[in-house]
């Protein structure tokens, strides 16, 4: 494996909230130095040292820990004519994605130790970058029988979910919690009353009503949380809420937060982004679950990452084909593509001032990583080598059709965005140049 040499970077470290010039130089598959431009060592001098690595110049430019993405949908086995490990692949790379967290939403459910490692070796030949795969908690997802989760977490879970397939039998939910809290394992839930929000396309409002829209009351995620939060107190498990998006729920979690419950939460960076207004005149790739919030919502979700309360930004990557997305709204399948826009999106924020870099990367690399237990997301010595090169500046619009995933359905199709990633490494080893 050859060594690299990156200098002439903005370097951001999101352990340690700073940015700073400098470089690093890579060795192994790992980080061997990080430097600082005008210190004890030039450039030239850390060329010297290690005459044998591959020089890169990265032009002024930032160089980031890679993101960590939780929540990834690829659609194997199942549906790979939505999205196979190859293109996913692509796609996080393009992104500047080094670590994929996979859902157990496929077909069959991701619910025994066979479907996991067939998955996870898949991955592991086809795309060039980490693959963390999630287990369902309970067998087909279907709420009604908790899987085999010592011998999930064997093969190499690293979470347990059932998605947005709600458990509603509270005893079955309570049991597979203290299995799991047995286990130290991680448990991700999906904060939403599941009878209120059924069938529901849109928020409830005036919006909803004067597009006659089947809606559901931000009120049914509330009402999910602090269900899930009673029986983490009760049991002690390691919890994750996979996406909040709206501020009736932020109470809740501060309130277990400060009472030392293990919880931490994460959004989605299309509820960081967008409103309830986007749908407009039925646009059925703005359709995500949840439903996007009103422009209060977002920017409380917004304040929240940006205190820390809300600890994770996510793509929430769900590939949908025309066929499923070119139907009537209420019956057209949720979600949104989200790997290669997940960073230029994000820089919306940065570039409105409501967060800084290091707050972004520490809320979508140094923070799952954490949660996940996975030695990425940080730039130190002997950390992994994913790193993620962009220009935050570079403006461009968006055609969805230039998109490596298999599915084209995303919301910022001819939108005007800011940022591209030119360079990824996993490992060492680029996996993606612009």
């Amino acid at each position: 494996m050859t060594d690299i040499l990156l200098t002439n970077a903005r370097l951001i470290d999101p352990q340690a909230g700073t940015e700073f010039e400098g470089g690093l130089v890579t060795s192994n598959g790992k980080i061997k130095e990080v430097f600082t431009s005008g210190g004890k060592e030039s450039d030239d001098a850390f060329r010297m040292r290690n005459p044998a690595a591959t020089h890169v110049d990265c032009g002024g430019n930032y160089l980031a820990p890679g993101i960590v993405d939780i929540g990834v949908k690829v659609c194997e086995p199942g549906e790979r004519h939505k999205e196979s490990f190859r293109t996913a692949g692509r796609a996080a790379a393009a992104g500047g994605v080094t670590t994929i967290v996979t859902r157990p939403d496929t077909i069959p459910s991701i619910d025994t130790p066979e479907t996991l490692e067939f998955a996870k070796q898949r991955g592991m030949d086809i795309a060039p970058l980490n693959i963390a795969p999630m287990a369902a908690l309970t067998k087909e997802r279907a709420g009604r029988e908790m899987v085999e989760m010592g011998f999930l977490r064997d093969a190499g879970a690293v979470a347990f979910t059932d998605g947005d397939n709600v458990v509603a039998n509270t005893k079955v939910l309570i049991r597979a919690m203290t299995y799991a809290k047995s286990l130290d394992a991680l448990v991700m839930g999906h904060p939403q009353e599941p009878v209120l929000s059924q069938g529901a396309a849109v928020t409830s409002g005036k919006f909803a009503s004067l597009r006659g829209l089947p809606a559901v009351s931000p009120m049914a995620e509330r009402l999910g949380l602090e269900r899930d939060l009673t029986l983490v107190e009760m049991t002690g498990v390691r919890y994750h809420a996979d996406q909040l998006s709206t501020s009736l729920s932020l109470p809740a979690l501060e309130k277990a937060k400060a009472n030392g419950l293990d919880v931490t939460a994460g959004v989605s960076i299309h509820h960081l982004t967008l409103n309830e207004l986007d749908v407009g005149d039925y646009r059925t790739f703005f359709k995500v679950k949840p439903p996007l919030r009103s422009e209060d919502d977002r920017l409380a979700m917004v304040e929240a990452v940006a205190t820390g309360l809300i600890d994770v930004i996510c793509s929430m990557h769900t590939p949908q084909d025309e066929e499923s997305k070119r139907l009537p709204f209420e019956e057209a399948a949720s979600g949104a593509v989200g790997l290669e826009t997940l960073l230029p999106a994000a820089l919306r924020l940065f570039h409105s001032g409501h967060l800084s870099l290091p707050a972004l990367f520490r809320a979508m690399s140094y923070n799952p990583a954490q949660r996940l237990r996975l030695p990425s997301g940080r730039l130190e010595k002997s950390a992994p080598a994913d790193l993620v090169l962009f220009d935050p500046n570079a403006p461009f619009v968006l055609d969805r059709f230039a998109l490596h995933s298999k599915s084209k359905n995303t919301p910022f199709d001819g939108q005007r965005l800011q940022g591209r990633v030119l360079k990824t490494f996993v490992a060492g080893v680029e996996v993606f140049s612009k």
